[in-house]
């Protein structure tokens, strides 16, 4: 049965960052991620999570300046000074919070420039961050993230994924599989994933409907299919809910939405 982690960037919208954690654990999750924690004291973070019983599973690295559009530094000459002092960054919040593995998103293309030629950074600068989170026992991934959500996005298709991870070469370079993009981009889930599991290289799946990016129940995806897919590959890692309530800022509007995990073990407070 897949163990699913509640993602507090997009679920508990109508709530304080800091309220979402208790929110979870309410609603029966075990587990949490998120884009990003640095706004907050990682004290204050990990109090939170030891107050509610929830466990980190995943945050992304700094991603450049996010206001301007910027969406990670991976692939981009010229920023590897930057790229490396956000790593280091990340790890410090890792340890504090017991997070055991980092997204490190790998950037938008600069307008004229080709994939290629970012290549050698990309695979230059994961090789180093892998490196660098080896030595804390940390893992990092790359996601694949389709063009309609952010142009130009310079990963987009899981086999570009899995063809770098293998370039760069490091046990703890890993795989963020969302199947909300794979399925955008490329569809044929069950397939990508009876591909790709056995390898070890995949090591976090995120969920959402298609196309809304709401609650699983709604959308194009057959998730109980999935779902049972990954018991039957015996995938034990985590599954984050990253998606956007569709009752949108309402009060209980993600409470609400959560009928659709009462089959796996997440028992909410809202009655049938």
């Amino acid at each position: 049965m897949p163990q699913f982690a509640a993602n507090l960037s997009m679920l508990y919208p109508e709530l304080d960052f800091l309220d979402r954690f208790e929110a979870a654990a309410k609603d029966g999750f075990k587990a949490v991620e998120y884009l990003f924690p640095y706004a907050w004291e990682s004290r204050e973070l990990a109090a939170r999570l030891q107050a509610h019983g929830l466990q980190q599973v995943l945050f992304n690295a700094p991603p450049g300046d996010w206001e301007l559009g910027e969406k990670g530094l991976a692939c981009l000459p010229g920023r590897e000074a930057e790229f490396r002092s956000g790593i280091v960054r990340a790890l410090d919040y890792a340890g504090a919070l017991g997070c055991p593995r980092i997204h490190v998103m790998a950037g938008v293309l600069p307008s004229g420039t080709e994939r290629e030629a970012l290549r050698p950074t990309y695979v230059g600068n994961l090789r180093w961050a892998a490196a660098r989170a080896a030595a804390a026992n940390v893992d990092v991934l790359i996601e694949p993230i389709n063009t309609r959500d952010i142009p130009g996005f310079f990963l987009n298709r899981q086999d570009q994924a899995h063809e770098i991870v293998g370039e760069v070469g490091a046990a703890n370079l890993k795989v963020q599989m969302d199947l909300y993009h794979c399925q955008i981009v490329e569809g044929d889930l069950a397939m990508k994933l009876r591909q790709y599991l056995p390898t070890g290289r995949v090591g976090h799946i995120q969920v959402a409907g298609v196309p809304g990016r709401h609650e699983p129940d709604v959308g194009e995806i057959d998730y109980p299919y999935i779902f049972a897919v990954l018991d039957e590959l015996g995938y034990s890692g985590w599954v984050g809910c990253e998606y956007k309530p569709a009752r949108g800022l309402a009060a209980g509007a993600t409470s609400a939405g959560l009928g659709w995990l009462k089959a796996y073990g997440v028992q909410n407070q809202i009655p049938d």
